[in-house]
């Protein structure tokens, strides 16, 4: 997209039409109802190989600097987008003792490139992310109540702590946005997840490390 000598380096055309919501004003996807849940997910680094499986969900579940550039010149990947059955929304990094106004703008860049696809109709699957209990105000803005909604728990549950921070994010996921259906990219550990699928579906998708490396046991357990 061509800047302008106006442009304040937010991208505003992403959110042309979006409404704002919350305290912070993040942009509001919209509820399409034109998802479905994914018969498998594709990082988004892998999408240009030849031999790709395009009926999968294309996922940002990787460090940011290798999808930075979807953020900043998102119209220059629709093509390739459009190509695959749908897109989560980009995991943007929020980190415990990150500044709040970093952590909002993440969550704003997040939905803003959700909302920009669906504009051009992708089917859009909203990522959420959180760090401590302090992103709740926000990190769950602009995102329909009653939709399938994605969570990535890849290098997110590594000790005790982060297990019991990962669960109390579910449970105020469930009780806010209360989705019909959650993706789990990663391990499902029940420290985690014990009990929650009384309250929602759950869909467990490998990370690629997982396929490659690691093996498993019948609970969803790296060994």
């Amino acid at each position: 997209m061509k800047k302008t000598i106006l442009d304040d380096g937010s991208y505003p055309y992403l959110t042309e039409g979006a409404d704002f919501v919350g305290d912070a004003g993040i942009p509001a996807l919209m509820n399409l109802n034109n998802i479905q849940i994914p018969r498998g997910l594709v990082p988004f680094e892998k999408i240009r190989r030849p031999n790709v499986d395009r009926r999968q969900y294309v996922h940002f579940y990787m460090h940011d600097k290798y999808f930075s550039d979807v953020l900043t010149s998102t119209s220059k990947y629709l093509g390739i987008l459009a190509m695959f059955d749908g897109v989560i929304t980009p995991d943007c990094s929020m980190l415990i003792g990150q500044s709040k106004c970093i952590q909002q703008t993440n969550t704003y860049f997040n939905r803003a490139v959700g909302f920009y696809l669906q504009k051009h109709g992708i089917p859009v699957i909203a990522n959420i992310r959180w760090s401590d209990e302090s992103s709740f105000e926000y990190c769950f803005l602009g995102v329909p109540k009653h939709s399938i909604v994605c969570v990535s728990t890849h290098g997110c549950i590594r000790s005790n702590s982060e297990k019991i921070l990962f669960r109390k994010g579910l449970l105020q996921l469930i009780k806010v946005l209360e989705p019909t259906d959650i993706l789990v990219h990663g391990f499902m550990p029940p420290q985690v997840f014990e009990g929650l699928d009384s309250q929602v579906s759950f869909h467990r998708y490998p990370s690629l490390f997982e396929r490659t490396h690691v093996k498993e046991d019948s609970n969803g357990n790296g060994i």
